[in-house]
């Protein structure tokens, strides 16, 4: 029995929420930086899980030991802090970004949460088509995280904050549009004021990210 969605590790529930089901495909807008942002994902539950920290700006590693059960990306991601050094969040994130997507993709269609279907578009040219296997609890899920923009920042979880901030962040055009972004403009900002707290460099560090993406 597959884990609800809710249960799954940051980066794939963000891979979730930017998924559009109408169209069966992951929005446009945060294509070119989706792979920051899942990477940014995978750190932040790390953090959150107590198996990295920041120290003086840079990615350490805890003493906490890894869980066997950890989600293979995750693993990935974490073996990029080796014990022996503390590389900038910057490069920690741009370790994996090319490979984010279609890993966190894999690992969810392994899971039983998205089937991946090759639909005809026009004569001989076909595209991949993401259906999500529980459509119903993906819309929960995004509806917490764009409600968690108009409640007091701290009656939300970190991890929501974290989904709404990212979201906000990468201009996922499933989960924010721009009028929303400005109507509640004070609460996102305080959102990323709890994350930057609690999550120091990550934010910064995905700026840099998105830059660099949005720029090429």
């Amino acid at each position: 029995m597959r884990p609800t969605v809710d249960a799954l590790p940051l980066p794939h529930q963000l891979f979730l929420l930017s998924l559009n089901p109408e169209k069966a495909r992951l929005d446009d807008d945060s294509e070119p930086v989706r792979g920051s942002l899942l990477s940014a994902a995978a750190v932040a539950e790390l953090c959150i899980a107590g198996l990295l920290h920041d120290r003086d700006g840079k990615a350490e590693r805890t003493n906490t030991p890894a869980p066997p059960t950890l989600d293979p990306f995750l693993v990935e991601v974490l073996g990029d802090v080796p014990p022996s050094r503390s590389p900038s969040w910057f490069k920690v994130l741009e370790s994996r970004w090319a490979k984010a997507e279609g890993a966190v993709r894999d690992h969810l269609a392994a899971a039983g949460h998205i089937t991946i279907e090759r639909r005809q578009v026009f004569g001989p040219i076909r595209r991949k088509a993401l259906v999500a296997a529980d459509p119903a609890q993906v819309k929960a899920l995004r509806n917490r995280v764009r409600d968690a923009v108009r409640s007091d920042s701290g009656s939300v979880s970190l991890e929501e904050a974290t989904l709404a901030t990212l979201a906000v962040d990468g201009l996922v055009g499933t989960m924010f549009r721009w009028r929303e972004m400005r109507t509640h403009k004070r609460a996102i900002r305080a959102l990323a004021d709890r994350v930057d707290q609690e999550l120091p460099g990550l934010r910064k560090a995905l700026s840099y990210a998105i830059a660099l993406r949005r720029g090429a």
